[in-house]
């Protein structure tokens, strides 16, 4: 038997020849992670369990779009858990998860201006039909109401939250994204659209006292969400901003009663309206 004998080289050339490495995944896999490691991570992004946000520019449709890509279960889900007091203070984490949304808090608001509207505009003819029953009951729609609405429900759901955040960031708050902001108001102000059905009811203390619901669950709502990223302030002034928000908060719960539900018959039915008594 004979023997040949190979002298080794402990250097390594690299080169076209040398050692490659070649990557078996498909293509739909490397196409979700480009650049990624081969790992625990490969293909979540099209299995859904992580969103997959891109790198698109601020200004761009396919910014917003990522968006908007919600179903329609979440975002009922999303909305009757605001009405939900004890899970208010876990609402970003539990809800709010794997990310927020705008198409929800967009579909909210819009609903809330025409629920405001055409429940008014009822509640209005339901006002004169009562005080002249012997009259043609004629829904006189008032369209300058649809302006007021929009102004005051985009300008609290979607301004205020933006004007807010950018204030905390100026502060050195940021414990939330901007995005986050416009979802917690959003989804804050669904509670208005069944009061505003039910404010339909031609009783002014029944009035009041849904309004007063509507203000509690979402003002407490607000605050549970809003006030733990004030605590996280260096300054503890800061969290004073509460109070703050509470007024704006009241302000448009006075204003969707006085403005939109302040219809009465001529002859009242139940106990009279307490400002209207009082001369207010």
């Amino acid at each position: 038997m004979a023997y040949v004998s190979i002298e080794s080289d402990d250097r390594m050339e690299e080169g076209p020849d040398g050692l490659q490495f070649q990557s078996f995944l498909d293509s739909e896999t490397r196409a979700a992670n480009p650049g990624g490691s081969a790992g625990a991570g490969i293909g979540n992004v099209s299995r859904g369990y992580i969103p997959d946000r891109g790198n698109h520019a601020f200004w761009t449709f396919e910014y917003f779009q990522q968006y908007f890509d919600v179903d329609t279960h979440t975002v009922l889900r999303r909305c009757y858990m605001t009405m939900f007091p004890p899970a208010a203070s876990s609402y970003l984490s539990a809800q709010l998860t794997p990310a927020a949304d705008l198409y929800g808090p967009f579909w909210t608001l819009t609903t809330l201006i025409f629920a405001l509207f055409v429940c008014s505009s009822l509640a209005s003819a339901i006002a004169a039909w009562l005080s002249n029953p012997d009259a043609a009951a004629i829904i006189a729609y008032d369209f300058g109401l649809i302006f007021t609405a929009v102004m005051l429900v985009y300008s609290y759901g979607l301004a205020l939250p933006m004007l807010f955040w950018f204030a905390l960031r100026y502060m050195g708050v940021g414990e939330w994204s901007i995005i986050e902001a416009i979802a917690v108001w959003g989804y804050g102000q669904f509670v208005w659209i069944p009061v505003s059905v039910l404010c339909i009811i031609p009783v002014p203390l029944v009035r009041w006292i849904l309004v007063g619901i509507a203000f509690a669950l979402s003002g407490y709502f607000l605050v549970a969400n809003v006030y733990p990223i004030l605590a996280t302030a260096d300054a503890k002034p800061v969290r004073l901003v509460i109070i703050l928000l509470v007024i704006f908060h009241a302000a448009i719960a006075m204003s969707f009663k006085i403005l939109f539900f302040s219809y009465y018959a001529v002859k009242e039915i139940g106990i009279p309206d307490p400002t209207i008594a009082n001369g207010l």
